[in-house]
């Protein structure tokens, strides 16, 4: 490879983006992205040498599972001292998901690894994921004063850089699927790419040449979303779940839920039995503070961790990473009450 260019890797795992129309049939077919320069000729115009490897199976993204994260997390380990950057084009359903899960497990990351997709087939004429495709391609090369200029995981859609475990998806139909309600865009796309470099994480060092992965993820790990009139019997089920671990507890407001009796005592029991109960807030935007009402002071009363302004799919795969590391329950709780990889906002 060339020493003046930067070298990315590309890792397809299935997806929207990665679709063409058969030319015989029409139908839906995966594409071959060995051949990208031939399909993408402008893609010789950028800086960079570009290697693919496509996963066999391809997977579509309802069906990602955390081992899927784990062979995400060791193809980057595995392949780390030889590019300078990672695009990974990934479905769009759970993107936010194994984005999330990825920017833990990956411990000391100090190179871009950029999730992309797209709602419309890179086949199709009018598709998103040409565009999407190009420009996570270029932020991966990029590089300012002798170092990446976005070295963590991010998320790129429709001309706004993410970082990946702020994100989650918010459309089926439109083209800006994804939105970062509590972080603004580490970088805006238009005629240029205009890095927000104040605001993009750094690693303590640029010198490490082998990056080292989480490969446990703790299983037992579930969300209840509260809701008016929710059933006392199948919250206790849920709570009784045998060998369940953590509960992402998606609340109102700022952090707010039920005062009644019998709620907060199948709260208290569950921490008390070793449960951790993880407070989000089921809104868009906005954090979690439980000193603000007494319906939150309960919460925190009873034994419940604030998650702050995370994200669903940031907490959830932030309790499987902190769990997986079997440390004691006050190192694991204080894991989480600590952001990881600006995962949340205190």
């Amino acid at each position: 490879m060339s020493q003046s260019k930067s070298s990315i890797l590309i890792i397809y795992t299935g997806g929207t983006i990665g679709m063409k129309n058969d030319e015989h049939t029409g139908a839906l077919i995966p594409f071959d992205f060995s051949g990208i320069y031939e399909e993408f000729p402008s893609l010789k115009r950028l800086n960079v040498d570009i290697e693919v490897i496509t996963l066999s199976p391809i997977i579509d993204s309802s069906n990602v599972a955390p081992e899927n994260w784990v062979r995400l997390a060791e193809i980057i380990r595995d392949n780390y001292s030889r590019y300078d950057g990672f695009v990974v084009l990934h479905g769009t359903d759970t993107m936010s998901y194994t984005a999330s899960a990825l920017s833990f497990m990956l411990e000391d990351l100090a190179k871009p690894v950029v999730f992309t997709g797209s709602q419309i087939p890179i086949g199709v004429l009018r598709t998103d994921g040409r565009e999407n495709l190009i420009t996570s391609i270029e932020i991966a090369g990029s590089r300012s004063e002798g170092h990446p200029t976005v070295p963590e995981v991010s998320l790129y859609f429709q001309n706004r850089l993410f970082r990946a475990n702020r994100t989650t998806k918010r459309s089926a139909e439109a083209l800006n699927a994804f939105v970062s309600d509590n972080y603004p865009p580490l970088a805006s796309v238009g005629v240029n790419i205009a890095y927000h470099k104040s605001i993009i994480n750094h690693p303590d060092s640029y010198d490490n040449t082998e990056l080292h992965i989480a490969t446990h993820l703790a299983e037992g790990v579930e969300i209840v979303k509260i809701f008016p009139g929710m059933s006392r019997q199948i919250l206790e089920a849920v709570f009784s779940i045998p060998h369940l671990k953590a509960v992402v507890l998606e609340t109102f407001g700022a952090g707010n839920a039920p005062t009644c009796e019998w709620f907060i005592r199948i709260i208290t029991r569950a921490v008390e039995r070793g449960v951790i109960v993880l407070n989000i807030t089921q809104c868009g935007g906005g954090s979690v503070e439980m000193d603000l009402y007494d319906t939150g002071l309960r919460l925190k009363q009873a034994g419940v961790v604030c998650g702050y302004d995370m994200t669903t799919e940031a907490a959830v795969s932030k309790l499987m990473y902190v769990l997986g590391l079997n440390r004691s329950k006050e190192e694991t709780l204080e894991l989480l009450r600590q952001p990881l990889r600006g995962e949340f906002t205190v």
